[in-house]
């Protein structure tokens, strides 16, 4: 079988050609971070598996792509990009890579509270204008952060906040438990949280989930993080929040569209801080992104050798 990794920048060309070795699948590299879409077909013929880390893949164009049978996609959030029923339907099997950056995505969800709580976007961007914008930050020692969705990500951000004196209340759609965790209903968690941080999956029962009914329920001004996906917040609602002051302020990684459009009524708020989702990018991360790719790679490329014998 031969694969191809659709969307490389450099870096993790570099990171590809360290982490593979000579027992793995022939891969081509393709150093084209944004693929053309009308060309995207032509690129793929040919190939059994691709690596995808962000490009978009209508089922439609790959219908067309008689012999690809694996699309690895480098990261959880695959629906973003790709319906993996449909492509199952056309024999093609979407994998996903779960774990691999639950601490980097922790510690920047971290930063991100930090970072809302003192507003240090709103003071950075007023010193480089030449304003000494001063502000009453919040205190974040004895606060309480709720998590929605507690998974690896979830986990060590509460293992993190616990440890920074924080109290911790998580909600899961499934019963788990944890040290130092309450896990409360998801009314409660939103009424009483000073800091409320999303690390949901996005599927079909998770897509606008924190809607503006969910948004009401939140302690007014309370802290909004987003680590996860846009699209498991409803925008205009979100956006409602933060003028109203119901959100006092959100930190997002994640959004609708990506790249963030300019100009975007959020880059124009005070209290909002934005990264552009960005908060698995370590060398750590990437590199063990990277390996599990390719276990997955000659994984797949194994059963179809037994298969052809």
């Amino acid at each position: 079988m031969k694969g191809l990794f659709l969307d490389a920048d450099d870096g993790m060309a570099a990171i590809f050609d360290k982490m593979r070795t000579q027992s793995d699948p022939q891969i081509v590299v393709n150093l084209q971070e944004d693929p053309e879409q009308d060309r995207l077909a032509d690129l793929i013929q040919g190939y059994d598996f691709i690596l995808d880390d962000h490009t978009q893949l209508p089922t439609a164009t790959l219908a067309k792509c008689k012999q690809l049978r694996h699309v690895i996609f480098l990261g959880t959030g695959a629906r973003s990009y790709m319906n993996p029923e449909e492509l199952a339907e056309l024999g093609i099997t979407v994998h996903i890579i779960k774990g691999y950056g639950d601490i980097a995505v922790a510690e920047h969800a971290i930063a991100l509270m930090w970072a809302g709580a003192r507003s240090l976007a709103l003071m950075d961007r007023g010193m480089r204008d030449g304003q000494w914008l001063r502000s009453e930050g919040m205190q974040l020692t004895g606060k309480t952060i709720g998590l929605v969705g507690f998974g690896g990500i979830a986990a060590e951000v509460a293992r993190i906040a616990g440890g920074s004196g924080m109290r911790v209340l998580a909600w899961n759609r499934t019963p788990k438990s944890a040290d130092g965790v309450d896990f409360v209903p998801l009314e409660r968690l939103l009424a009483e949280s000073h800091v409320v941080s999303l690390h949901l999956l996005l599927a079909d029962e998770t897509r606008g989930f924190l809607s503006a009914e969910r948004i009401a329920l939140m302690r007014p001004g309370a802290m909004l993080i987003n680590t996860a996906r846009g699209a498991v917040v409803d925008e205009a609602a979100l956006i409602a929040g933060l003028q109203s002051g119901q959100i006092g302020h959100a930190a997002l990684d994640v959004f609708d569209v990506e790249p963030l459009p300019v100009p975007h009524v959020l880059t124009t708020m005070d209290n909002v801080t934005l990264s552009a989702h960005s908060a698995f990018r370590t060398p750590e991360a990437n590199e063990t992104l990277i390996r599990r790719a390719l276990d997955i790679a000659a994984g797949v490329a194994g059963t179809a050798r037994m298969t052809d014998h």
